[in-house]
């Protein structure tokens, strides 16, 4: 009988092996090997995100990537609830990743993640019929989540009306993150949020 560790995601990556080296993440960021990724909403509990597997919660956000705040934006219309369309533009950007770089693309992809990764943002205080920012810490569920969400938002606007498909939009995402590109969205919303937390203070 196979053992659940040795296998690959779509049996064409091997995850086993690969570490999350940040230790506030490594709770939150789910590297358990499947042969397919599809969870059927049974962990939708609190902190049951942490459960699911990263490029399944990657492809859940990407199937409402026309979320912003409390409005819904049309950015990629081609973008649709569908597991198996939205699974393959995850592969087909994980396979233009291992042609540049050579190597397993989930690693390139969870080091993009902890790089990507704010650690503060701000929040509305009313104090005396004041409204003022005050800066807090991110809990490591929140930051993954920001992430992909900031990742996913970024390759829908490269996307969107252009003739760059989704997948080499989300793959040009991960590559610029991990190569700490300053042309990165997910890098500079996050050193924004920071910013904003650190002028808080």
């Amino acid at each position: 009988m196979v053992e659940l560790e040795k296998f690959k995601i779509f049996d064409i990556w091997d995850i086993s092996l690969i570490e999350v080296a940040e230790p506030g993440l490594k709770s939150v960021i789910n590297l358990d090997s499947r042969l397919t990724l599809k969870n059927q909403g049974r962990n939708v509990v609190k902190g049951g995100q942490a459960k699911v597997n990263i490029i399944e919660r990657l492809a859940n956000k990407l199937a409402v990537s026309g979320h912003r705040n409390k409005k819904h934006k049309i950015e990629f219309g081609k973008n649709t609830g569908k597991y198996a369309k939205n699974m393959m533009t995850i592969i087909n950007a994980f396979k233009i990743i291992e042609e540049k770089k050579k190597t397993n693309p989930v690693r390139i992809f969870v080091k993009a993640l902890e790089k990507a990764a704010p650690r503060d943002e701000t929040t509305v205080i009313e104090y005396g019929g004041a409204r003022y920012p005050q800066a807090v810490d991110i809990s490591p569920l929140r930051r993954v989540n920001i992430t992909l969400k900031n990742m996913i938002h970024a390759a829908s606007d490269k996307a969107f009306n252009k003739k760059k498909t989704i997948a080499e939009a989300l793959a040009e995402e991960i590559l610029l993150t991990y190569d700490e590109n300053g042309d990165s969205v997910s890098l500079r919303k996050k050193n924004e949020s920071e910013k904003q937390a650190d002028a808080a203070r």
